[in-house]
């Protein structure tokens, strides 16, 4: 396998299962949450990168990634806070790419069927990865279907997708796309130079019909996440980190309406000028015509993350408000709740270790209580903390690094969830 760090630390495995309990307490500020409660999972130590899905009875359909003897593994199970099925394999390869912000994801279409995605390396270099999907009918693996959205064949970067459940049984897969480096896209304007990753997507059915893929952006930024959420009445939102010839990488929106997608639109202009990936996507979701995004912007030297608010399904937003407290580290996300508000989840810098904090923003006058959910000590980072709600309740989970530390770098770290009631 390859795994590539970027600046947090990789983590343990031993043989046995951790049904996660309680860490050391963390000191409070305002509450958002009436009660944060520690979720058991049946994960083992090493498991990393969770991935979460709120399936619509009220379970958690959940994936991860962690070590299987001399390979590694992409796992599933689904529960919440009474109880989790046996964890099933996906897949288990040597050969999977991983990394700490380009993960595995998972999502449930409207008849059951579940999609996991990985990626698998396609060539001898670093980052010539494929993007997989695989399908399955029967809340496991065994007769999984593999798709692989792209079709260009080449030994490139694809990674960092987004797999989000559309109507009729159709799921939208998006992903960034290093088809194109080494040379001009084609259509591709003048001022776009060669090296750039491109936004692409596709279709795929449930009984696993592929449509052709479309270019929707044919240049953006490296490697940060992409994020994609769907209106009631069917529109879709894709946000991702843009790049322009400037190297200015703002966050982006395109909007699917009535089969057509629309041109890149800046959701606001930070102008954050960097010549290099911060490894730093944005989060977006939607409630009714609602919908709100989160994202880090580290522009004139002043890391931040700001959230937006639309109330005509991403036609246009309100002005960005700042959430943070100063030291951001960005890793957010974001849930658009029915009276207008959002809850925010991101990662900032302390003096006593790395926090994960919520806020419940508002549109207009931004956060009103900020929370710390938990306070990382640890040597190693809590990478990208995801979030979900489910039945009124929201769900969070991340790596969670290990403070004892083993011969086997692979092992030190898990996965912890909590639930958190408003």
């Amino acid at each position: 396998a390859n795994f590539f760090d970027y600046g947090a630390s990789s983590i343990i495995l031993t043989g046995l299962v951790i049904m996660v309990a309680s860490c050391s307490p963390v000191p409070e500020q305002k509450k958002v949450f009436s009660s944060v409660t520690e979720v058991a999972l049946p994960v083992l130590h090493g498991a990393r990168q969770p991935s979460l899905f709120a399936m619509s009875d009220g379970r958690i359909l959940m994936s991860w990634t962690e070590p299987s003897g001399k390979a590694f593994a992409v796992k599933t199970a689904i529960g919440n806070s009474d109880g989790w099925s046996e964890p099933q394999t996906v897949v288990k390869s040597d050969k999977l790419f991983l990394n700490w912000a380009d993960f595995p994801s998972v999502a449930a279409f409207s008849d059951g069927t579940l999609a996991a995605h990985w990626l698998i390396e396609n060539g001898a270099s670093s980052y010539e990865y494929d993007v997989n999907i695989a399908l399955s009918g029967d809340d496991g693996w065994s007769r999984r279907q593999v798709i692989v959205p792209h079709r260009d064949g080449t030994k490139t970067q694809h990674g960092f997708a987004t797999l989000l459940p559309m109507a009729q049984n159709q799921l939208l897969a998006i992903w960034l796309d290093g088809r194109a480096y080494g040379s001009t896209p084609e259509g591709a304007k003048e001022d776009l130079f060669t090296d750039a990753m491109q936004l692409r997507t596709t279709t795929i059915g449930s009984d696993g019909t592929l449509s052709q893929d479309k270019v929707l952006d044919l240049r953006t930024c490296t490697c940060c996440q992409t994020a994609a959420t769907i209106t009631k009445s069917g529109i879709v939102l894709v946000a991702y980190r843009d790049r322009t010839a400037a190297e200015i990488r703002d966050i982006s929106l395109v909007r699917l309406v009535n089969g057509i997608w629309s041109k890149p639109e800046t959701i606001n202009k930070d102008g954050w000028e960097i010549a290099g990936c911060p490894v730093n996507g944005p989060a977006i979701d939607a409630n009714g015509e609602l919908a709100v995004v989160a994202w880090f912007t580290g522009a004139k030297d002043i890391p931040q993350v700001k959230v937006a608010f639309s109330t005509n399904a991403g036609e246009s937003f309100d002005g960005a408000i700042r959430i943070d407290h100063g030291e951001a580290a960005g890793r957010v996300d974001v849930i658009q709740l029915d009276d207008g508000s959002a809850f925010v989840s991101w990662v900032e810098l302390t003096d006593t270790g790395e926090a994960l904090l919520v806020c419940r923003a508002w549109p207009g006058t931004g956060c009103s209580d900020t929370q710390i959910i938990t306070l990382n000590k640890a040597s190693g980072g809590i990478n990208f903390p995801r979030m979900v709600l489910s039945n009124g309740d929201v769900y969070m989970a991340w790596t969670q690094p290990l403070k004892t530390r083993s011969a086997k770098l692979d092992l030190d770290m898990t996965i912890r969830m909590v639930r958190a009631k408003p």
